[in-house]
């Protein structure tokens, strides 16, 4: 019976021993940097420093485009302003009173009655 106890306690630190082996295989395979998770993770960790890079340079071309345009709408307010004085002030000058005649109609104009007394 000791003899029989001893043959499955040795072939359990066997089977064992062959479990850790294999074990060990998958686990060098897993994290081998050419095939496994971690070459996964250095491609992943190359890319987020690319994609930060790009990102740091996404915002610095922002804040040059987004400096110009304040710049081109504030110049274009001015020009709005000058305009909108420019057509207020000619509304002042002395015109045609008379409107031109409309096509297909009769028009009729009142006569400027501010010479006869």
């Amino acid at each position: 019976m000791d003899i029989l106890a001893d043959i499955l306690l040795v072939a359990g630190a066997v089977g064992a021993g062959f479990y850790c082996l294999v074990l060990s295989r998958r686990l060098r395979r897993f994290t081998d940097l050419e095939k496994g998770v971690g070459g996964a993770v250095a491609v992943l960790s190359a890319q987020v420093d690319d994609l930060a890079k790009s990102l740091a340079l996404a915002r610095k071309a922002a804040a040059q485009t987004s400096g110009t345009l304040t710049g081109t709408t504030e110049r274009a307010e001015k020009a709005a302003q000058r305009l909108e004085l420019l057509i207020a002030s000619m509304h002042d000058l002395p015109g045609d009173e008379e409107e031109a005649p409309r096509a297909g109609g009769p028009y009729f104009t009142r006569q400027d009655r501010r010479g006869a007394a």
